[in-house]
């Protein structure tokens, strides 16, 4: 095989920026900006706008939709008069 030919797997921190939830987990990213964790290592951390600490189908806080519905909507605001 040649070498170099597929990224590094390695150990990073992911950071949920919504929630402060972090958790370790393995990935090919790579960052500049480390943090320590729990083990006292310092690791690679990627911040990520959401995950399942924060995601409304796992936290079960689903967005409550309007009673009317969209179709409805267009034909109201595009429907002949």
């Amino acid at each position: 095989m040649k070498k170099d030919m597929h990224p590094q797997v390695r150990e990073v921190v992911f950071k949920d920026i919504s929630c402060d939830f972090s958790f370790l987990g393995t990935s090919t990213l790579d960052s500049k900006e480390t943090t320590k964790w729990e083990d006292g290592k310092s690791y690679p951390l990627i911040k990520v706008e959401i995950s399942s600490a924060s995601h409304p189908f796992f936290t079960g806080k689903q967005r409550v939709l309007d009673t009317e519905g969209r179709i409805d909507r267009f034909k109201k605001k595009y429907g002949k008069k």
